[in-house]
């Protein structure tokens, strides 16, 4: 580790990218739990909703993923110049 002083900073788009890792999770465990072939039938139908709402969990947290990481970048160039610029004291 070359600073020191961003390495919390660093860290904070590593944290947000794990938190939507977990709203994935969520939804597994919801869809999952919905799925029970001895209390009804599984039908067509709630097939395809439990497949949208992955399709649309999935690729949510893609874009968002996708957004903190262009994001995230920029924030650690920009705290990296300001050390740069900055005197340390």
């Amino acid at each position: 580790v070359m600073c020191l002083e961003l390495v919390m900073k660093s860290i904070m788009p590593v944290v947000m990218a794990g938190v939507l890792g977990i709203y994935g999770l969520i939804i597994t465990v919801i869809i999952s739990t919905g799925i029970n072939p001895k209390a009804k039938p599984y039908y067509l139908f709630d097939g395809y909703a439990h497949l949208t709402s992955g399709l649309a969990c999935g690729l949510a947290g893609l874009a968002a993923g996708m957004a903190i990481g262009i994001v995230g970048d920029a924030s650690v160039r920009y705290a990296h110049g300001l050390l740069e610029i900055l005197p340390r004291g």
